[in-house]
């Protein structure tokens, strides 16, 4: 190594210095980095992280110490690009997307950097250089759990393509001290453990206090008279302070950097030094605490009024920070008559809705517009994305919550749906019973804001997340609102990133297809159609097979080492991994399971007859969902007393990882063989899960079900195993009344599986323990198990057979590789580009 590089002996021998034509740059890139980089640049820089930022020499260095001071290091070099893309924004004055989400479940960042940034190769040769193990460095991280699920994955794989696309964005969200809750099983029942992902330290992020925000809570209003015109102003009863924290977003290889940032809560002021000389130690900091319980925890439990209260303080806190940040951003002498043209805020899901009114009360209160201006703009400026079918999951305020935490707005949402109802008399007349089911305020069972209502009336289009679930949305959600503005309503199917979810999760089949058809499939993900005829090619069917097998025995390590556990050696692997709810049917699951079961060690299947399988779960209920805890629960029963009975000769097992997240899907989709998506049709939006292991070689047993439908629409009939009811045919038995009992007493096999269950085979002969789980299918099966269950085991008969032919196999699972380019977030959001946000990519 020369003498102008980084030594590897605990000390810094190399810093670039400041050349003359640095200095007279007008914007000079920090001075200390090379770019490109280089193993001696990229070590240097490592050091002198771990040595000024950590206090440590290299031999002295914890693995801690050197996690940190490597993702540091690699936020450096990602910084030089970011600053470029500030200075080229401000320039440009180009439209910019603020995406607005409760949720943002990234993942680890460490190597989705190394990878966008193509720094990987100098990182690997730096780390050698130095005597540390990247790998064991990369075991370290611990992924933000910022997120319940979907949504959050979903935002994550958005702002990701938002990046690599070149739009000009900024994800904006909340920084909970504590995530998603960290699952521990107890006796097979799920325990809820805090998630401190900032323990160890948050080198990602970078905090931004010169930028906070200060939001304001309770209060009243107060009528003034401002130079003739009557205003009504806003007198707050507290105030917390919004401290941003700032994630570095890179494109893929493109140098474009976006930022997320997200909001930390923070007393204004935290410490009263007169209480606390008084010796009420407690009270001097009684205003901190309740500030930062507003970003302490993702969705607190909100089955008690204090709990709603805090989930409306989340969302009022965020947003309120997010469009004052924005417009602090604009020139001052900027007309905000014109802010369309530079914004548009995508309300991701209704949990950011009270930023219509707040925008409306910063522009008529605090800027001075008229309402009539600040509504014109106000309706161009937001989008909103429904994610749900399910009328409990739009949510509600109640008025007297909104009114006692937000006067001003809850005014603001009178006067706007007052406006709005006028509209809808003037076309339809006095028709009440449109004007009720149309009103933003709800009458019954309590005084409330709708707030999906408020987002469709206020937002320029309203998108559902799949062909079939817009379809619905305009016809069974929010069918008036499809009638009154017809244009507002569109579709973009949901996508996954196929950085992190396909190169990233997936070495040995990236590197296959690369070698088959080049590397512009990483961007262009429509590019894996050159693998259709590779179907047909023997040796690549064998390839492909190989790195199956491969992922199998890199899942086992993982599981081995994270949890004691390990796939049947030639196992179908049948994976179904989602947050666990009704509507997501894991019943389904285990009813086929206990079949199985029940037909072995009744005798009624041969042992030899049954197809080696290993049944995987992950799923974590939200803490206040009880009957969502006992079917987790059953799903360890069963798990234990079929994984252990001698007679399956380990022919069926039932693995159940606790705590599910990015990190072990990143193991787990890559393995799968079957991809479960057995919602009842019309109940499940989207899916984005279903579209990740179609990508990755798994093929799909659905119904004809939210993205469902579009997976089997590209991937062929052949090379999906379809069943069950069609959302038309769900509608006609709710509507004929539907009795589960009746299912349960003509269906033999479902019977035996139920009764099963009910005798206390699972729960050690305590009948007691599961029988609200059964006395809920028998009796009110909300989401139809029993009526899908026969055709939902005849289809795994189909994929028995089909497993049983390795070759045919592996041929329809290259064709879903190869026919699922569609369900890229690239191509996502160049649909929201295109039909929503009229934001162009800019150099």
């Amino acid at each position: 190594m020369s003498s102008a590089s980084g030594g590897c002996d605990g000390s810094l021998r190399y810093v670039r210095r400041v050349t003359s034509s640095d200095a007279t740059a007008p914007h000079p890139p920090v001075p200390a980095l090379e770019l490109p980089p280089t193993a001696d640049g990229f070590t240097a820089q490592f050091l002198r992280n771990l040595n000024f930022d950590g206090g440590v020499t290299l031999a002295d260095a914890s693995t801690n110490d050197r996690y940190l001071a490597l993702a540091r290091t690699v936020r450096d070099y990602l910084m030089l690009h970011a600053l470029a893309d500030q200075q080229r924004q401000a320039g440009a004055q180009a439209k910019a997307v603020c995406y607005l989400s409760a949720e943002y479940l990234l993942g680890n960042q460490l190597d989705n950097d190394l990878l966008a940034g193509d720094l990987a190769g100098v990182a690997a040769d730096a780390m050698a250089a130095c005597g540390i193990d990247l790998d064991e460095l990369r075991r370290h991280e611990i992924e933000p759990g910022l997120g319940n699920g979907g949504l959050g994955r979903l935002a994550a794989c958005f702002i990701d393509s938002l990046a690599t696309l070149g739009v000009p964005s900024i994800g904006y969200g909340i920084r909970y001290e504590y995530g998603i809750f960290r699952q521990t099983f107890e006796d097979g029942q799920q325990v809820e453990q805090p998630d401190a992902w900032l323990t160890l330290g948050a080198p990602w992020e970078q905090p931004r206090p010169e930028a906070a925000q200060t939001v304001s809570f309770g209060g009243r209003t107060e009528t003034v008279d401002d130079a003739g015109t009557v205003r009504s102003r806003w007198i707050p009863e507290w105030n917390v302070s919004a401290v941003p924290y700032d994630y570095l977003v890179p494109g893929f290889r493109n140098g474009r950097v976006n930022t997320l940032r997200l909001w930390r809560a923070k007393a204004t002021d935290a410490f009263d030094l007169r209480i606390f000389n008084s010796g009420d130690y407690e009270q001097a900091v009684r205003a901190q605490t309740f500030a930062e319980n507003i970003s302490k925890v993702l969705y607190p439990e909100d089955s008690t009024p204090q709990g709603k209260e805090l989930r409306l303080q989340q969302q009022y806190f965020f947003v309120a920070a997010s469009i004052r940040d924005f417009l602090d951003r604009l020139p001052e002498d900027f007309d905000l008559a014109r802010l369309p043209e530079r914004v548009i805020f995508q309300l991701n899901d209704t949990h950011p809705v009270i930023a219509v009114p707040e925008l409306m009360r910063v522009l008529v209160d605090e800027r001075g517009l008229t309402w009539d201006a600040a509504w014109a703009v106000t309706q161009q400026c937001f989008a909103y994305t429904c994610h749900t079918l399910l009328p409990e999951a739009l949510e509600v305020w109640p008025v007297e919550l909104l009114g006692r935490l937000l006067p001003r707005h809850l005014e603001i949402v009178y006067r706007i749906n007052e406006e709005f109802l006028a509209a809808v008399r003037a076309r339809f007349g006095d028709d009440e019973m449109r004007i009720r089911d149309m009103s933003i305020i709800a009458e019954f069972p309590v005084r409330a804001v709708r707030m999906a209502y408020l987002a469709t009336v206020a937002g320029s289009r309203v998108n559902g997340v799949a062909e079939l679930h817009s379809q619905l949305l305009r016809d069974k959600v929010l069918p008036a609102f499809a009638e009154f503005f017809p244009e507002k309503f569109t579709n973009v199917t949901n996508g996954v990133t196929p950085r992190r979810f396909l190169r990233l999760a997936n070495p040995g089949l990236s590197a296959l297809i690369t070698d088959a058809i080049g590397d512009g499939w990483v961007t262009d993900l429509e590019r894996l159609r050159e693998l259709e005829p590779l179907a047909e090619d023997a040796a690549f069917r064998a390839a492909f097979a190989a790195v199956k097998a491969a992922n199998k025995r890199r899942l086992n390590d993982v599981l081995q080492a994270r949890d004691g556990m390990r796939v049947g050696d030639g196992h179908l692997v049948d994976v179904m991994v989602k947050r666990l709810h009704e509507y997501k049917r894991q019943l389904l699951k285990v009813l086929h399971v206990v079949s199985e079961y029940e037909g072995v060690v009744s005798g009624r299947i041969a042992l030899a007859d049954l197809q080696p399988r290993t049944v995987l779960f992950g799923a974590k209920a939200a803490p206040g969902y009880a009957m969502a805890k006992r079917i987790i629960h059953l799903i360890n029963a069963v798990g234990s007393v079929v994984n252990t009975d001698p007679r399956l000769d380990g022919r069926l097992q039932v693995l159940f990882p606790p705590n599910y997240n990015v990190t072990l899907a990143e193991s787990v989709i890559p393995a799968a063989d079957l991809s479960e998506q057995i919602s009842l049709a019309g109940k499940e939006a989207s899916g984005t899960g279903n579209m990740k292991f179609a990508l990755n070689g798994a093929l799909t047993i659905g119904t004809d079900d939210g993205a469902n439908v579009e997976i089997r629409e590209l991937v062929g009939d052949d090379n999906f195993f379809l069943f069950g009811m069609t959302e038309p045919e769900v509608a006609d038995l709710a509507q004929a009344g539907y009795h589960p009992a009746a299912f349960y007493q003509e269906d033999a096999g479902l019977r035996r599986a139920i009764d099963l269950i009910a005798s206390g085979a699972f729960s050690g002969g305590d009948r007691s323990v599961f029988e609200p789980v059964v006395s809920n299918l028998l009796y009110e099966d909300r989401f139809m198990v029993l009526a899908d269950y026969s055709a939902y085991m005849a289809a795994q008969q189909r994929v028995d057979a089909a497993y049983a032919d390795e070759d045919g196999w592996t041929r329809a699972a290259i064709l879903n590789v190869a026919r699922c380019g569609f369900f890229s977030s690239d191509r996502s959001i160049r649909d929201y580009i295109d039909r929503i946000w009229h934001t162009p990519p800019t150099s």
